[in-house]
């Protein structure tokens, strides 16, 4: 298969754990005689600094006619609280998932067996957890209108959604459950907020397509305490986009750290794959950065064009990187392994399994790095 990928490494650490990632899609491109083909692109506060714009045209126009996109993070201390909207970093991101059609966010919520007691979670509350969060991310209060008044001492945020916006993600969400273990939690605020009712009527009348999976509902504020107390619980959670941008983050702490979880942003015709941590500036070229969510991000976009045996091959890496102790300081605060020793690791994991071997004095041995 020959893939055209948008690299949109970003702000802060974006390049470094991006980086790791085209060496890891590079290695499974020799393994399974894929090609590969990365064009990079400005977003952000860098592109900011060099074109004025959060997202240029060239960045935008790349995307459009790209097969997937990859992207890193965006966020910048100098620039995070300009007080112009337009010129934010986040907007450059908020931008493309418009102009791209992207309206599903899909963050899958695993944590791995030799972490488990990284989480402040007790063990037997998180083990065997394994859900995904289908959070809407084209509507609601993030893209609806807003309103401040002159003397700056009222301000609203309208919260907005239409049947099509929430029919589409639903059937989305319902389809995977098909695949899973069949069951769809809608979270909402029906008791109070209108927008929670349309999507609870619409999600009842679709679930009557699906009656191999089960549904049922659960509001907002009892989601965030279930999600601390019984994760196990769910299977695939449905939710709107401010519910769906503070749950994920929430349930970073089954896995333990931020910097495991990876994501798909998907739409009819175009893809985005990205880490949920955030730019984390004060890490830049530091080499402490964990690449392992950028990683499984490109597991995920594997997986997205159905190469299923190279997305596990890639899992595979990973979960031999945990094992070995081949981690960043988040994971292991006494490793001796940076951003770029870990990203090795999996890459040469990828290429050649079999021949690599893990030395007692913190040394592992495989093919020539990917570089």
């Amino acid at each position: 298969m020959n893939l055209k990928i948008a690299v949109l490494s970003g702000d802060g650490i974006g390049p470094e754990v991006v980086l790791q990632t085209k060496k890891a899609l590079y290695a499974i491109g020799v393994v399974f005689d894929h090609e590969f083909v990365f064009e990079d692109a400005l977003i952000g506060a860098v592109a900011i600094e060099k074109t004025g714009k959060p997202l240029p045209d060239q960045t935008l126009n790349l995307c459009l006619n790209t097969d997937a996109v990859l992207f890193g993070t965006v966020g910048d201390l100098k620039q995070d609280g300009n007080s112009n909207t337009h010129l934010s970093p986040i907007q450059g991101l908020l931008k493309l998932r418009q102009a791209l059609g992207l309206y599903a966010n899909i963050r899958p919520i695993k944590p791995y067996n030799d972490l488990l007691d990284l989480s402040p979670l007790k063990r037997k509350i998180i083990e065997d957890t394994d859900f995904v969060i289908f959070r809407e991310i084209s509507g609601g209060s993030y893209f609806s209108e807003k309103k401040i008044n002159e003397q700056g001492t009222l301000a609203s945020d309208l919260c907005e959604y239409s049947d099509e916006e929430i029919i589409r993600i639903t059937h989305l969400a319902f389809r995977t459950a098909q695949k899973r273990r069949k069951k769809v939690t809608l979270v909402d605020k029906a008791s109070i907020l209108e927008t929670s009712r349309l999507w609870r009527k619409i999600v009842k009348e679709i679930s009557e397509n699906y009656p191999d999976v089960a549904v049922d509902f659960i509001y907002v504020d009892n989601a965030a305490m279930q999600i601390i107390i019984n994760p196990k619980q769910f299977d695939v959670i449905l939710t709107e986009n401010l519910f769906g941008d503070i749950l994920s983050d929430e349930a970073s702490v089954i896995t333990g750290a931020i910097g495991l979880l990876p994501s798909a942003s998907l739409g009819n015709s175009s893809a985005l794959f990205e880490p949920i941590h955030g730019s984390f500036p004060e890490a830049k070229r530091k080499n402490i950065a964990n690449p392992i969510a950028s990683i499984l991000s490109a597991a995920m976009l594997l997986d997205h064009f159905g190469l299923q045996e190279e997305s596990r091959r890639v899992y595979e890496a990973v979960e031999k990187a945990i094992e070995f102790n081949v981690v960043t300081a988040d994971l292991n605060p006494y490793s001796k392994f940076g951003t770029n020793e870990v990203g090795d690791f999996i890459s040469n994991y990828i290429l050649s399994k079999d021949d690599l071997y893990f030395k007692s004095d913190n040394v592992y041995i495989g093919q020539s790095t990917i570089v």
